[in-house]
């Protein structure tokens, strides 16, 4: 079950989708993977979502495929046969939920009111879905249902956009949101595959929020690094500003006093989440050196790291926000 949430805290965008053709099944997975969501939440609103989640988890069995709506034991079993990884329904049923976590197969059930979460935390949960997220009083209501059931997590979902995404995964309490803003009922009937990666991509980006934050420039000594940064002043009126190890030219210039990381410097890039990042090119088969982790002393997560290969002779970095 921990393992579970740690995978869909890592992705943190769980695509909710309604599937009418089971034939879609397939090529729709290829388009969340290739936009960078490797998930999917399958919803069993249509009579072929046993089918479709088949299809999909056969083949791509690395990707994080669940089932949604789920009302029945009847539907566990069938989202379980057909290779399911968690399970989510809109309310909290005792009888199904219960059934659910004896197949042990994690299930978060919809709780919109503190009635609910205690019938959850009755059951043994320590992760529910929040439904209907924004018609339910958004985050707002979020955070203030959430403040007296310590560490009880969330996965919102309904009325989740590409607006309010990144104000609802900034709130600690949430491992992931459902969205299907990047795979509407109408872009899926129109197998329009490539507008779904790129909405998809876009969702991404906007999650992670990768930004270029400066360049750090080896030098051989301290004088080297002052006359540089002296000429960037001069050149482009960038303030020089001085460092225990380095000279600034405004915020993107940092000259070193010496050899720092990579032969010839190091890029820092600047993320949303770090250990979100990490996950996201981990899945592109990118490496991270482990030792050069910095963990933030508040929520013991990633706050910097470096990629353990380097760019052009740079070393390159993620700092967090």
């Amino acid at each position: 079950m921990n393992q579970m949430i740690k995978e869909l805290y890592s992705i943190g965008l769980i695509p909710v989708i309604k599937i009418e053709d089971p034939s879609d099944a397939v090529p729709l997975a290829k388009a969340l993977i290739d936009g960078g969501l490797p998930a999917a939440e399958i919803t069993f609103r249509t009579a072929c979502a046993a089918e479709a989640i088949k299809n999909i988890t056969e083949a791509y069995p690395e990707m994080l495929v669940g089932a949604g709506t789920v009302l029945t034991c009847e539907q566990v079993d069938a989202a379980i046969a057909a290779g399911s990884k968690f399970l989510v329904s809109p309310g909290l049923n005792p009888k199904v939920t219960s059934y659910c976590l004896s197949k042990g197969v994690p299930m978060l059930p919809g709780c919109s009111n503190p009635s609910d979460i205690e019938a959850a935390l009755e059951l043994g949960l320590k992760t529910v879905k929040f439904f209907p997220a924004e018609a339910a009083g958004g985050l707002k209501m979020l955070k203030a249902m959430a403040a007296p059931y310590g560490q009880l997590t969330f996965m919102p979902t309904g009325g989740i956009n590409a607006d309010n995404l990144l104000d609802y995964l900034k709130f600690n309490k949430i491992v992931a949101c459902g969205g299907s803003f990047m795979v509407r009922d109408d872009l899926i009937r129109d197998k329009k595959w490539d507008e779904i990666t790129a909405l998809t991509r876009n969702a991404v980006k906007a999650m992670l929020g990768l930004e270029f934050t400066h360049m750090g420039i080896n030098n051989d000594n301290a004088e080297e690094a002052m006359r540089s940064a002296k000429l960037f002043e001069l050149m482009f009126g960038l303030p020089t500003r001085t460092t225990s190890k380095s000279v600034f030219a405004g915020d993107a210039f940092e000259f070193m006093n010496g050899r720092g990381p990579g032969r010839c410097g190091h890029i820092g890039i600047r993320t949303n989440f770090v250990d979100r990042a990490i996950a996201y090119f981990t899945r592109l088969g990118f490496e991270f050196d482990e030792e050069s982790i910095v963990l933030d002393e508040k929520s013991g997560k990633p706050k910097f790291v470096y990629f353990k290969d380097e760019i052009s002779g740079f070393a390159v970095h993620l700092v967090q926000k």
